[in-house]
């Protein structure tokens, strides 16, 4: 028989938990979060090395993998419109450590129905450029106003030169037409560099361009900003009117900015707006800005970058039924 022994007891039942306490100690809850971020950040991108959405980029990363203290890698995924990209983005895990870089070729592209991502899954992080599209024709066209070019629409359709159909100045040409009560005839070109080209030599009566692609000629006077399609004015043509604000709510931009997919825990992607907002505000990056001929007001947080996000989706999804690209679901 086995005689019961009060100490052997207490020794037995204070090693037992002494094991479970460094248990405990040495597990952490399940639900508690890794420090973040706790390996390099992969900023997924769908232009070649040298493009805009390159360089934009790899200017951001400079500050922010400062501010963030991690290692951080422009990861270029070309092809598709953006659907490459994005296909690369949904296959890797939703823990913050790869975002993806977008311009409103994704936006067009999800509006189209390709590739696995829905502009629901998108999460907004912060916008890093916003080049507002400018309506422009030469300066001595007979066209001095807005008003103006939406008659001669009337009397006959405009030629309105753009990059290439779909693309971002051919929607916001066409939403613009739609909602002013205008005709467009769309005459498209390899670049923006054949659209101004083509608007200096007459070909085409009016064109949407970026700012930095044709900032020069209307600084030298070779052509005239009748509005520019933003909610304010730039600060580079203060005297340029919006389209808003002239009753047109017409709102189209070249803008470049950086998303996670939903899923991504919240803190962490709190913790990526703050870096890249931190990292954009120092002077390489404003540089980069002044460079392209923006301001400081290109670069915004979550909440107006996520507005934006969804604005233009929905004007470029409705475009393009109204054009016949796709058809309403």
């Amino acid at each position: 028989m086995v005689k019961f022994h009060p100490m052997n007891a207490r020794s037995s039942w204070l090693a037992r938990f002494s094991v479970l306490a460094v248990t405990v100690i040495a597990s952490p809850p399940a639900l508690a979060q890794a420090d973040f971020p706790s390996r390099p950040i992969d900023i997924v991108t769908h232009a070649s090395p040298g493009g805009g959405t390159d360089a934009t980029a790899r200017s951001m990363v400079l500050g922010t993998k400062l501010a963030l203290d991690v290692d951080m890698a422009v990861v270029p995924r070309t092809g598709g419109g953006g659907v490459v990209a994005m296909n690369y983005v949904h296959s890797r895990p939703r823990d913050g450590h790869t975002v993806l870089a977008i311009t409103p070729t994704h936006l067009f592209a999800i509006a189209r129905g390709q590739g696995p991502i829905k502009i629901d899954d998108l999460v907004a992080i912060a916008r890093s450029t916003d080049d507002p599209i400018v309506v422009m024709v030469r300066s001595d066209s007979p066209v001095q106003t807005l008003e103006d070019l939406i008659e001669l629409g009337k009397e006959r359709p405009i030629k309105w030169g753009t990059t290439q159909i779909g693309s971002v100045d051919h929607v916001a040409g066409a939403t613009f037409a739609q909602r002013a009560g205008t005709e467009l005839s769309v005459v498209p070109f390899q670049g923006g560099g054949e659209v101004v080209t083509n608007l200096m030599g007459g070909s085409v009566d009016a064109a949407g361009l970026n700012l930095t692609e044709a900032l020069d000629q209307i600084q030298r006077g070779d052509f005239r900003a009748l509005a520019v399609m933003a909610e304010e004015r730039l600060a580079s043509i203060p005297d340029v009117p919006t389209t808003v604000e002239l009753g047109y709510d017409v709102v189209f931009s070249t803008v470049r900015g950086y998303l996670v997919l939903k899923g991504t825990p919240e803190d962490r992607i709190d913790i990526l707006e703050r870096g890249m907002l931190e990292g954009m505000r120092q002077q390489n990056f404003v540089d980069y800005l002044h460079g392209a001929g923006l301001d400081e007001s290109s670069v915004a947080g979550r909440e107006v970058w996520d507005a934006q996000v969804r604005r233009l989706y929905d004007n470029a999804r409705q475009a393009m039924i109204d054009l016949g690209i796709i058809r309403e679901r």
